[in-house]
């Protein structure tokens, strides 16, 4: 049953400069929470397996329980906010990350970490849409705007940087518990400060689409579940095809419920204009190999350069260098440009860098084979992400804001499932019949990924090449 929502339009005042910055360092340090959260916990697992008694394979659900809530929850979470407010939406969704980060920090056995690990994507998902949508609601069009987006567009990929740098020092120095513990006063500060700074959004008046909301959430779970088994099984499981089988039905029946809908959790017609639709393609290819290039430099860099968990932190710190110099000068490059040059060059960067790994040998050390590759992500990153994120959010009203940055977030997160899934899947199978040294079976696989990560940066600069059309005003 549908529930009526109280349309109540939130008062607005305008936000002079100075008031601006300081919403932006509340948003934008609200999303950090949630990038640093993607990695922080990766460098510790060994310890938490030896401490909470984990099976190697049960271990896995320490990253996959926050992956299946939060991609699964994305979209029901940017339409809350579009009901009941986005800055509502977004306290409870810092509040819900934090007091589950807790749970998490404290978990005394395993079955207690795996249930707050799934309560943190819950948090997460209310979190990240309304982050995106209260930018866009809150920022007028232009410089402000694309300063902002810029700003915001980098933080998950440096988030992700530094949280395997703070998740090596946190588990090296104190204990893996901190990597979860450090959000709880980070996100009481947040939560403090998000209704003293930042002007609550009007709630729309509408009625919250149970059955899209139940088939969509339900579908894009099984989606997630199902690349979660192909990673782990390979793609002849049968847990896995079930998956794919479930998550077909019911993304099917999503998309017939949403055409017929009044207001649907996902309006379609967000997709009908052709830049948008375009751009929406390009978050779900951009992180797919992105994603599983982090996963396999982190193994490389410990299993082959014999780095440290700290150390192997620090090596992804030229990328997050150069992801941030990048991004400083984006929004003025947009406003000269528009979106589609610095969609080709920062696409073409990163293919250039996916086809530089996937030469790398088992004798390149980090100055030969790794240093420069880390470098052109982050400007190829840094050059693209928020072009995008621009092109999405240009000319959406303000009523489906919240729709369309959900979409947004729930693509970006199943490609990065995605593309791990599939680099994975072609590592285990260049590495089943392999012989040599350890390092030497790594690299030569992960090389083989590298390669694929390659052909997905490809098709991501064929996108921007031949669906974006790239005209002026069609960004934000």
């Amino acid at each position: 049953m549908s529930t009526p929502s109280t349309a109540t339009e939130a008062p607005t005042t305008p936000q002079h400069p100075a008031g601006l910055g300081t919403v932006l360092l509340v948003i934008v340090t609200a999303y950090l929470m949630v990038g640093v959260d993607s990695t922080v916990v990766n460098v510790a697992l060994p310890d938490i397996q030896q401490d909470l008694g984990f099976t190697r394979t049960g271990l896995s659900w320490v990253l996959n329980a926050y992956t299946l809530a939060f991609g699964g929850l994305l979209l029901l979470g940017g339409r809350v906010g579009d009901i009941i407010g986005r800055r509502r939406t977004l306290t409870t969704g810092v509040l819900l990350f934090a007091g589950s980060s807790l749970l998490g920090g404290l978990a005394t056995d395993s079955a207690w970490l795996l249930a707050a690990r799934a309560l943190q994507g819950m948090g997460a998902a209310l979190v990240a849409p309304s982050t995106l949508a209260l930018i866009t609601g809150t920022f007028p069009e232009g410089p402000r705007r694309h300063h902002a987006l810029g700003i915001y567009s980098s933080t998950a990929g440096i988030g992700a940087s530094v949280g395997l740098v703070l998740g090596g020092m946190l588990t090296s120095w104190a204990s893996w518990r901190w990597a979860l513990l450090i959000n709880v006063p980070i996100g009481a500060v947040v939560a403090f400060a998000l209704p003293r700074s930042v002007t609550e959004t009007p709630r729309h008046a509408g009625r919250f689409d149970a059955a899209g909301a139940l088939t969509g959430t339900a579908g894009m779970t099984s989606l997630v579940y199902a690349f979660i088994r192909v990673s782990e099984a390979g793609w002849s499981d049968t847990w896995a095809l079930l998956g794919f089988s479930t998550a077909a039905a019911l993304l099917a029946g999503f998309t017939l419920v949403e055409s017929r809908a009044g207001q649907p959790i996902m309006p379609l017609r967000l997709l009908s204009d052709r830049n948008r639709a375009g751009g929406y393609l390009g978050v779900l290819l951009l992180p797919a190999g992105m994603f599983g290039a982090f996963y396999f430099l982190t193994l490389i860099s410990q299993q082959v350069l014999h780095y440290s968990p700290l150390r192997a932190g620090f090596a992804f710190l030229p990328m997050t260098l150069a992801m941030f110099v990048t991004v400083r000068f984006v929004p003025r490059l947009l406003a000269r440009t528009g979106a589609k040059p610095l969609l080709l060059t920062g696409m073409g960067l990163l293919v250039t860098a996916a086809a530089w790994l996937w030469r790398l040998e088992p004798g390149d050390g980090y100055a030969s084979g790794l240093l420069g590759p880390l470098l052109l992500i982050g400007i190829g990153v840094g050059l693209s992400f928020m072009p995008l994120n621009a092109t999405i959010l240009a000319r959406v009203e303000p009523r489906e804001a919240g729709a369309a940055s959900g979409l947004l977030q729930t693509l970006q997160w199943l490609g990065g499932t995605l593309g791990l899934s599939v680099l994975v899947t072609v590592f285990g199978t260049a590495t089943r019949h392999a012989s040599g040294t350890p390092a030497e079976i790594l690299t030569e696989g992960s090389a083989r990924a590298f390669g694929v990560g390659a052909l997905i940066a490809l098709a991501a600069l064929l996108v921007s090449a031949f669906v974006i059309t790239g005209r002026r005003g069609r960004t934000v």
